[in-house]
């Protein structure tokens, strides 16, 4: 899901400079250059044998004359399928028609709806109401209707129309996927899916028998819940998720919003667009802490202090009591750090957005000696599964929120893609530092790699200088046609070498723009490169343009000056 986005990138392990010679000789980098090799490469879990690669290529061999439906060729090995995976979320979704891409046998287990928290309970509604709250806020926006010459008379909104705009989006797109699967001949298998052994899982749902089916190799992709903490009691109503929030069954005049990262910044920007006043409540002594600190303090500049938004930070909500009885929803704070109470505040409604948990339970994971870590499910650098002791768990692989690695709906899809390189005889390593991610705010939020103060810690401990440069949304002919000047693009990069370490923009579609950033760095580009690409006027992209020319590179060729070919 997008908006419930870990930023916690690990820097402890420095990248080496070359692979080390128990890397298979095949191996396939996505977002790595050759020389970059991720720090994993050289961790103590064997690397893919070649054993293993030898027999997946004879078997996508003998999957080639798969019928034009999609449908698979007969698994050989006297399994049910060459692949199975639980849950149907879109790493799920994607794992499986890659897989099929590649002449696989696959099923895919879902035990609620395709699409999982993403096209349900997540990316897809949020971003529906999103569409809505932009229209309103721009509508009420007298002074900028104005300065474009436009009248408009008082804008108002249907509760319910805006409500089932969301739903009938989800519905669309989970239609969609459930149709692709079938027609490209993936097995919908529904119910709760359980591996309780070696390459063997139960499904089925209550009322009916269970069933077992076997596969040469297991995805598991079931993705994420909500995380209430402990004192925070949910009715659905008053006190309620993200999950809850997607229904806009109402909009409260005072709603409280504990967490203040992605998922509380923008139905900060829903609600307050429909008339809510809000307040945050966040546990570190800054909002929005995930964000480059200084792409946070503008955004608390323009998103939150011009609106009807208070906050308070540095407090824990102890307690939260929904309404009842005629009396308002009560939250009691306590200080995050000596724990004495502080305040109890009373409001209409509160939301609790303070992360996703991993959905891991009942998956059978004791069965095949698997530990799980914060309820996560520990995997090496290919998504492998690692067991209690360390060691790799033969054919099984987890993918998307529930190993914890990156908690984006397109990380999940791809990681999904890299297991499928994999099993298919092309061993694959995903980059995570280069997966973009986006917070659907009015003007949007967007960023890919490191943040400034982690790019800092990694050049100490790698004694290396960083750089950063940065332009400005009001030097930019598009954005002032559109009034929208309001904006940043931020890059941290290497001077002596040009590599790019981390991209933040605040600004006009900021989260269309930063994948020009997340390409440069999945493919290794440096500055002193792609400063030469040509980007059509008058654009946004512009606002890249004018970032990549600003840099200033130390290999012996100024970055504004052609170099000969």
């Amino acid at each position: 899901m997008q908006s419930s986005m870990s930023l916690s990138l690990s820097l402890s392990s420095p990248l080496p400079t070359k692979a080390n010679s128990s890397t298979p000789r095949s191996i396939r980098f996505c977002g790595l250059r050759r020389e970059a090799l991720v720090s994993n490469l050289t961790h103590r879990h064997r690397p893919v044998p070649p054993q293993r690669i030898q027999r997946s290529r004879v078997q996508v061999s003998c999957a080639s004359t798969s019928s034009s439906n999609g449908s698979s060729a007969s698994v050989k090995g006297g399994f049910d399928y060459d692949l199975i995976i639980i849950g149907a979320g879109v790493g799920g979704h994607g794992a499986a028609l890659h897989a099929v891409e590649k002449g696989l046998k696959t099923a895919i287990i879902e035990g609620d709806v395709v699409g999982g928290t993403c096209v349900n309970r997540g990316c897809v509604p949020s971003k529906a109401l999103l569409a809505v709250s932009g229209r309103m806020r721009e509508l009420h926006d007298e002074h900028h209707m104005k300065s474009l010459g436009l009248q408009v008379s008082s804008a108002g909104y249907d509760r319910q129309a805006v409500a089932d705009h969301a739903n009938n989006l989800a519905s669309k797109i989970r239609s969609n996927l459930t149709n692709s699967m079938k027609a490209l001949g993936v097995d919908i298998l529904t119910g709760v899916g359980t591996i309780v052994g070696p390459q063997k899982v139960r499904y089925g749902k209550a009322g009916f028998p269970e069933k077992e089916v076997t596969a040469r190799d297991i995805i598991i992709a079931t993705g994420s819940t909500p995380f209430v903490p402990n004192g925070i009691e949910i009715d659905g109503k008053t006190v309620f998720t993200s999950d809850h929030a997607l229904k806009m069954e109402w909009v409260p005049d005072w709603l409280a919003i504990v967490g203040s990262g992605y998922i509380g910044l923008e139905f900060s920007d829903v609600y307050t667009a429909l008339g809510s006043e809000v307040t945050f409540i966040e546990a570190l002594d800054q909002l929005m802490p995930g964000f480059d600190p200084e792409i946070g303090k503008l955004a608390q500049r323009i998103l939150i202090n011009p609106r009807k938004i208070d906050y308070h930070t540095g407090v824990f909500a102890k307690k939260i009591t929904p309404a009842k009885d005629g009396k308002p929803v009560q939250i009691e704070l306590i200080d995050a750090k000596s724990k004495e109470p502080t305040e109890t505040i009373e409001v209409d409604a509160a939301l609790i957005a303070t992360g996703r948990a991993p959905f891991t339970k009942g998956l059978g994971l004791e069965n095949i000696n698997v530990a799980t870590q914060r309820g996560f499910v520990p995997v090496d650098e290919r998504m492998r599964v690692l067991d209690a002791n360390g060691e790799l768990v033969p054919h099984v692989y987890c993918i998307g929120d529930a190993n914890g690695k990156l908690m984006l709906a397109h990380a999940a899809s791809a990681q999904g893609i890299s297991v499928v390189e994999q099993l298919t005889g092309r061993d694959h390593v995903l980059n995570h530092l280069s997966i973009p991610a986006a917070c659907f705010t009015h003007p949007e939020i967007s960023m890919v790699g490191l943040t400034e103060p982690q790019a800092r810690e990694k050049g100490e401990k790698e004694g290396f200088e960083i750089s950063v440069v940065k332009t400005s949304f009001k030097a930019n002919t598009k954005a002032l046609a559109e009034n929208e000047g309001d904006g940043l693009a931020k890059m941290i990069y290497r001077p002596d070498t040009g590599e790019i370490l981390g991209v933040h923009i605040l600004g006009l579609h900021a989260a269309d723009l930063i994948h020009e950033a997340s390409n440069a760095i999945a493919l290794g580009t440096k500055v002193q490169d792609i400063k030469f690409a040509v980007h059509a006027h008058p654009t946004l992209s512009e606002v890249l343009d004018e970032l990549f020319k600003a840099a200033k590179v130390n290999t012996g060729v100024s970055v504004n000056e052609p170099v000969a070919v």
